[in-house]
């Protein structure tokens, strides 16, 4: 039977190494589940597998954004179910891998079908935040779908703007757009999580971001500065270097917020994932039993 193996975790665990190693011994192409290595601009602050990475294993969803180019979910869910009947007549297996946590569960579970916002009414909100802040968007979410309005994250504004995007556009609730139902799927799915001890994962991600630093992430912000308004860049590495860039931050005080809010989002990445039963855990360095799990499956 057809079988995606999804190898998920939080940032800087070691998904990128095993995946190419799993991938190689499936002989099975590699789809990125990560939702900021799609922008072709950002290779060294999205970790974004090197041009040497791909050549041991055919990658897909790797660099094919431009920064200005909208997209979600939705689009990822669309793009990959689109996607696996054709890399199926070569392959049985195929590995999808990443931490994007709305990208895995729109492959796996599927996302509701709400519809795609206009530019124009995604223009005129975002420049209502930028004048005015969330509260009166927020304010406007409670009046036009106050069952939305107490389930949304408050503080996050990207979910609120989206729901009032869709309540302006449709005129009805975004709430009534929401069936959670689960959609089949004409293949089998495996999901490997991997883990470490907190310790252990913190201290990669400081070095990692020392590396990304030596690899030349602050000329890499430089060039994307102008852009650094769109959502693309609305990511942890940027917003931190477009601070010291601002002349807001020194750089060494920017440097340490990127490490601490990578350290933040990988908690948020183990919370949501520690939700899904599905999930199988491993330490990275267990190739051995992740093998022998996927192979018995």
């Amino acid at each position: 039977m057809n079988t995606l193996i999804i190898l998920l975790g939080p940032t800087g665990v070691g998904k990128t190494e095993l995946s190419l190693r799993i991938a190689e011994h499936f002989r099975a192409p590699i789809i990125s589940a990560d939702s900021r290595q799609l922008y072709r601009d950002l290779p060294i602050g999205t970790a974004a597998p090197t041009a040497a990475q791909m050549a041991r294993v055919k990658h897909y969803l790797v660099g094919t954004l431009a920064l200005t180019d909208y997209y979600s979910a939705s689009n990822f869910e669309e793009e990959v179910v689109s996607l696996l009947p054709s890399l199926y007549q070569t392959t049985s297996t195929v590995i999808m891998t990443g931490g994007s946590m709305m990208y895995i569960d729109a492959v796996t579970k599927g996302i509701d079908d709400i519809p795609t916002v206009t530019p124009e009414i995604r223009n005129s909100i975002y420049a209502q935040f930028e004048r005015e802040g969330l509260a009166n968007i927020l304010a406007e979410l409670k009046v036009s779908d106050p069952v939305h309005y107490e389930e949304v994250d408050r503080n996050n504004y990207k979910r609120v703007i989206h729901a009032v995007e869709i309540c302006r556009m449709t005129g009805k609730p975004y709430s009534s757009f929401r069936t959670n139902i689960r959609k089949e799927r004409p293949f089998k799915i495996i999901k490997v999580g991997l883990t470490r001890e907190r310790e252990e994962l913190c201290n990669r991600i400081n070095l990692r971001v020392d590396q990304m630093m030596a690899d030349g992430l602050l000329e890499e912000a430089r060039r994307v500065y102008p852009y650094k308004h769109l959502n693309s860049l609305n990511t942890v590495g940027y917003k931190e270097l477009f601070n010291y860039l601002d002349g807001a931050w020194t750089l060494d005080f920017a440097v340490e917020k990127i490490k601490r809010n990578s350290r933040v989002y990988a908690r948020k990445q183990m919370t949501w994932f520690k939700r899904d039963e599905e999930i199988r855990w491993f330490h990275p360095d267990n190739e051995a039993g992740i093998l022998s799990y996927l192979c018995g499956k």
